[in-house]
């Protein structure tokens, strides 16, 4: 039984907003992820996709050492774990001489898919 590994550090999404696409592909076919990916209209799922489609590849490279034919397409997304990453801060002015913190949040995903 193959399973392929795929990660992807510091991505410039929140967490929160990356988990809503995370939890759509849970569980799914990689074909069938792959495709809500695509059509999904939220920031996060060109990053989510690319990493799937980089786990695939692991997937034929694993297949083609150990010299095995395997249809990626049926393979199924595993756990799909979408972690906080680094936080940079900013400052901007605001009234009475405060300055004011800016939160750009980055998050890890990891993806890992199986037979």
């Amino acid at each position: 039984m193959l399973t392929a590994r795929a990660k992807v550090k510091n991505i410039r999404i929140s967490a929160r907003k990356a988990r809503l696409v995370a939890d759509m592909i849970r569980g799914k076919r990689v074909l069938e992820a792959r495709d809500i990916l695509e059509f999904s209209l939220k920031r996060s799922a060109e990053p989510i996709r690319k990493l799937l489609d980089s786990a695939v590849a692991n997937v034929e490279m694993q297949a083609r050492e150990v010299r095995r034919r395997v249809d990626t397409d049926d393979f199924k997304v595993n756990t799909i774990m979408v972690d906080e990453g680094r936080t940079f801060y900013r400052h901007q002015p605001m009234a009475r001489g405060r300055a004011g913190r800016i939160r750009h949040r980055s998050s890890h995903v990891t993806l890992t898919i199986t037979e």
